[in-house]
């Protein structure tokens, strides 16, 4: 078994190019047995820390073998299937408790020591314990100088930061060090893109956004300009003169100083504030009353100690750490959705903590070192979704936002006021100044209580930031599409669906009066269009050098849309036309896309592309590499990396200029999207895929392409954005997922930002946590609004710190570890081989619950034990194993095998799950009872069952909600009402065989189904087609291996794979 890890530099195989990432040396090095981590030296806290041999490791995956992979499972003859045992009644779960008393004051660590050796072939990297930019070690191989060749998947490690481009925008090439020592920053830090779930803070009845008085902007230092270096913006300056101390080192955020009023104690909300609605928050959560002031009446971070002492799993055992025995509890599935864990804090710190669909992590309980980590053998990580749609964000114009001095971290909720005029930094514990500005409250018309600024009471707020955080005036939205016109664009139809879209929502496109937009066609010429005012109808200009690209007209090839809309409306009213009787095939989309990069560099904006076939001409033409006789072999699928770098590297290109390319792919052919992607996965775009598409053979995808267009065209849109996640001293990040660029470490280049963009990164301990009692994460998303506005959008997550294995477990989020698991193993995948990810994915269930039996569980029994919170760990595993992603055994194109990988890697764990576990219920006798009622509209609630064919009955009909698409299967003897009453037919052989959508009858239980669907479908940004499957239907096959609980030919039923994880353990 190959032990490559998941280590890999931030950039495509090859021989090193100027403007592209400078080479990873952890990943340059010879892999060896294991993740070369075997000879690590033993923990000793005497030694000083020094660089690390290259080579992240991984846990040790205990005693037991590398498992067989899962689809090469064959019965042995003779023997009979494995039935499953009855089903028991569903457990409920609660929210885990915590319990680790908390220790005494934090002093601090004085080295930072290697944690004890890992092992092969488990997910978990120990962090490297090397400092970024410092030599390499002594005796490191040679090979370390030679470029690794072959491609990486896009996840970033902590790599020494890529040659910048030499661009009108500069970057800060030399990056800091990430481990979390916070070095000096200046201007406000931005965040741009990350996507998590997190919660939605009180509002402070905010209306309106509220206003500061204007103040003296100051510049760094002497007065000097601020250097020309997004980094810089997001890092900042360093302070000129002295620093101050950094605060008493033995004091650490949740110790009180005894002379202070106890007013500044306490994190509650204003009397008035409300709580920020969300469309999937609980509200069984209120929002208490802030005490008066000088009254100590409730915990904030300076009161932690006593109150997590008082939390103590030694009393009773938590519903999360409660024994389940997988092999005899079959409905292990709650009827509804499941709900994160939450964090064990005080009452007044949960309150306002970000919210779990903006900000999650793996573990809601952080362990106190990594040895702690390393023991439980569970991932650690966030999932964020920064820039999600909020109904309500509260936005703070200010010339002053208050950050840390020392390590830029902004004021948040978890901060502690010493006094009036002080506050200590959750983050590095710094004591800071509060400014004069601060003191004044814009909410209450109050002055002199900075603890209840709105700042103080959110834990997701949005700044309108002061001209220091800006290189450049703020640009404005320009928009470029790039239409292939070849004779197999014409036919698909595509072109129409995209003029009349563009037609209908021109008007709706985010921006202002700035707002610039063009147009780009190609087949083996590119055409460019001038739309200049005063032209009496659009030119056509026609470039056939396509190994020479350049702009004919540059001055008018970008229009502004408010001077020239009635140019635009015809170009795109004679576009589809245009074209109509081509008969070009070649396709030359390089060469488009360099020249929409040289038409947008001036600017940056946002490129949509729109291909339909392999390109075939100019640079970046691409060969078939798919042979379709290898699609369901059980060997190692080849071709998931890209074909060529041109393509990466035209997107390094597009990044440093602020330019993001999204690519919508229409095609019935093998497109070669493990290459194509690269140009949106490196730009911090989106990628689109519509297989077999057509406007008159299949128009469910116009349909879905329709909605996505109109979805994509009118969301709101940040520009020019960098993102950077912070945490609390001791913690670091090493490992990006998601599409974006690293520019420096750790700042996300994001040149485009939208509100459906997912990521996630793994995190590891650096330094013992021992004195601490709360942990903090803070992402911070800088970016240009539509209008024009430069923002800052600050997440700040608060969790506690525990000393006990059995806390870590209870504190277990199962689907965010899944999700982040999912993003690990598509980096394997590419960087190793399928079958390295399938069978690290298993071990990652393995050895999690081989160390729950063997350091929580305090009486052995025998069967497969599991603690609650992780009873669905082995399903959703299995179900990663047989998603398109990572299947074997099932014919699967190699297009729609990378497009299911980047969905894992680029949406919102929210949608994620239901592609890689769907939901299964039956409808054909939904009722209002339990019912959700919204905007007068009444949902009705079924309850999820299993997935099995075991669930299904031929007298009934159930909806199978993956994600992407939606299945209504109908039982051959489906209840005569209900195909009536809802599908509008007689009997079960007149259901139409291709039927896409439910007819609007006038009854109860038409409208219920429409209403339950609809409810479905607006969950997402993305529009899920509805297909009505039959028994004689071609899309039976792909319900049926949603099945993920029952076998198939060439994959384990979820009770044998059971079985084979209780062997593993039991070993």
């Amino acid at each position: 078994m190959s032990s490559t890890g998941f280590n890999s530099q931030n950039g495509a195989g090859g021989q090193p190019y100027a403007n592209g990432p400078s080479q990873n040396p952890v990943a340059l090095h010879p892999s060896g047995p294991g993740y070369n981590m075997a000879h690590q030296p033993p923990y000793n806290p005497t030694q000083v820390k020094g660089p690390m041999p290259p080579g992240p490791g991984l846990y040790n995956s205990g005693p037991y073998q590398p498992v067989p992979l899962v689809g090469s499972y064959q019965a042995p003859p003779g023997q009979p299937m494995l039935h499953r045992p009855s089903m028991g009644p569903p457990q409920p779960m609660t929210p885990p408790q915590s319990a680790s008393p908390g220790p005494g004051l934090r002093m601090p660590p004085a080295q930072a020591t290697p944690p004890p050796p890992v092992s092969a072939n488990s997910y978990y990297q120990h962090p490297p314990s090397w400092q970024y930019g410092a030599p390499p070690p002594i005796g490191a191989p040679p090979s370390m100088a030679v470029p690794q060749h072959g491609p990486v998947a896009n996840h970033v490690t902590s790599s020494p930061s890529p040659a910048p481009p030499q661009l009108s925008v500069g970057y800060n090439a030399a990056p800091p060090a990430i481990h979390n020592t916070m070095q000096p920053l200046g201007p406000p830090a931005t965040l741009q893109g990350y996507t998590q779930p997190g919660s939605a803070p009180p509002m402070n009845s905010m209306v309106a956004p509220q206003s500061y008085q204007p103040g003296h902007i100051q510049t760094p230092g002497n007065g000097a300009p601020f250097p020309n270096s997004l980094d810089h913006l997001e890092t900042g300056h360093t302070m000129t003169g002295p620093a101050p101390p950094p605060g008493p080192p033995a004091r650490h955020m949740g110790q009180s100083y005894p002379a202070l009023p106890p007013g500044y104690q306490n994190t509650s909300a204003p009397p008035n504030a409300s709580p920020m609605h969300h469309p999937m928050q609980t509200p069984s959560q209120p929002y208490s009353h802030a005490p008066q002031q000088y009254q100590q009446t409730s915990a904030g971070p300076a009161q932690l100690s006593p109150s997590l002492a008082g939390l103590s799993l030694q009393s009773q055992t938590p519903e999360a750490l409660r024994v389940v025995n997988l092999l005899q509890e079959r409905n292990l599935l709650p009827p509804g959705p499941i709900s994160p864990p939450t964090p064990c804090l005080p009452q007044d710190l949960q309150k306002i903590n970000c919210h779990p669909e903006v900000f999650r992590s793996t573990l809601t309980s952080i362990p106190q070192t990594q040895s702690l980590l390393n023991k439980a053998k569970l991932p650690l990580g966030l999932l964020l979704h920064p820039f999600k749609d909020l109904t309500q964000l509260p936005v703070v114009t200010s010339s002053t936002i208050v950050r840390c001095r020392s390590c830029r971290t902004y004021i948040n909720p978890f901060v502690s006021f010493l006094d009036q005029r002080r506050w200590k930094c959750n983050l590095c514990y710094r004591v800071n100044d509060v400014p004069e500005e601060f003191m004044y409250n814009p909410v209450s018309r109050s002055y002199g209580e900075p603890h209840k600024r709105p700042e103080v009471q959110n834990a997701t707020i949005e700044f309108i930031a002061p001209s220091e955080y800006m290189l450049r005036p703020p640009q404005p939205a320009v928009y470029l599409f790039v239409l292939d016109v070849s004779h197999n664009a014409v036919e698909t139809g595509y072109l129409d669906v995209v003029c009349q879209s563009l037609l209908e929502n021109i008007n709706s496109l985010p921006g202002d009066s700035r707002t610039k937009i063009g147009f780009i066609t190609f087949d083996s010429t590119i055409h460019f269009y001038n739309l200049q005012e005063g032209l009496s109808q659009p030119q056509m200009l026609i470039v056939s050098d396509i190994e020479d690209i350049f702009l004919p007209t540059p001055d008018s090839l970008l229009v502004n849309l408010d001077e020239c809309t009635e140019m635009v409306q015809d170009l795109l009213k004679s576009l589809p036309h245009m074209f109509g009787k081509t008969m070009e095939t070649q396709s030359a989309l390089g060469p488009a896309l360099q020249a929409a990069f040289k038409l947008l560099s001036p600017t940056g904006g946002r490129v949509s592309v729109f291909q339909t076939q392999l390109p075939n001409l100019g640079v970046g033409s691409l060969k078939s590499r798919e042979d379709p006789n290898q699609r369901a072999s059980a060997k190692d699928i080849q071709h998931l990396s890209p074909a060529t770098d041109f393509y990466k590297k035209l997107a390094l290109d597009c990044s440093g200029q602020q330019v993001a390319v999204d690519l919508f792919l229409l095609s019935s052919q093998y497109c070669d999207l493990a290459s194509l992607g690269c140009i949106s996965r490196y730009s911090a775009g989106s990628v689109y895929y519509y297989p077999s598409y057509h406007q008159q053979h299949n128009p469910a995808q116009v349909e879905c392409f329709q909605k996505d267009l109109k979805r994509y065209l009118t969301r709101k849109i940040g520009f020019e954005a960098v993102m950077r996640i912070r945490c609390t001293k001791g913690l670091s990040i090493h490992t990006f997922h998601g599409n974006f660029f690293v520019r420096s470490t750790d700042l996300l280049s994001l040149p485009n930002v939208n509100p459906d963009a997912g990521f996630a990164v793994q995190m590891s301990i650096e330094e013992n946590l021992v004195d601490m009692q709360v942990v903090s994460f803070q992402a911070a998303l800088l970016y240009t609004s539509s209008k024009g506005e430069r923002r800052i959008r600050v997440h700040t997550l608060c969790l506690p710190v525990v000393n006990s294995l059995s806390d870590i477990f209870a504190g277990a989020d199962v689907q965010a570890i899944t999700g982040l698991l999912a993003s690990m193993a598509v980096d394997r995948s590419v960087t190793a081989s399928l079958s390295d990810a399938r069978d690290a994915m298993t071990n990652a269930s393995i050895d999690s619950l081989t160390s729950y039996r063997t350091s929580v569980l305090t009486i052995q029994q025998p069967g497969l034990l599991a603690p609650a919170c992780l009873r669905l760990f082995p399903l959703y595993i299995l179900a990663l194993l047989k998603q398109k992603a990572f299947r074997t055994g099932t014919s699967t194109k190699l297009d729609d095998r990378v497009f299911a990988m980047c969905q894992l890697k680029y949406q919102p764990l929210a949608y994620v799950m239901l592609m890689i576990h769907p939901a299964l219920y039956r409808v054909d006798d939904l009722t209002d009872e339990g019912a959700l009622n919204i905007s007068e509209r009444t949902i009705p609630q079924p309850r999820v069952q299993q997935l099995s064919v075991e669930k299904l009955s031929r007298e009934g009909a159930f909806l199978m909600d993956a994600g992407s698409v939606i299945y209504l299967w109908i039982g051959r003897n489906c209840n005569p009402n209900f195909l009536t009453q809802v599908l509008g037919v007689p009997s079960y052989p007149a259901v139409p065989q291709n039927m896409t959508m439910l007819p609007e009858l006038d009854t109860a239980e038409s409208q219920r189904t429409r209403a339950f669907i609809g409810w479905l479908r607006e969950q997402r940004p993305f529009f899920p087609i509805l297909h009505v499957v039959r028994d004689e239907s071609p899309l039976k096959a792909s319900f049926m291996q949603n099945m993920i609980e029952d076998r198939t030919e060439s994959a384990l039923s979820y009770y044998e794979f059971l079985l084979h994880i209780q062997q593993q353990v039991s070993k």
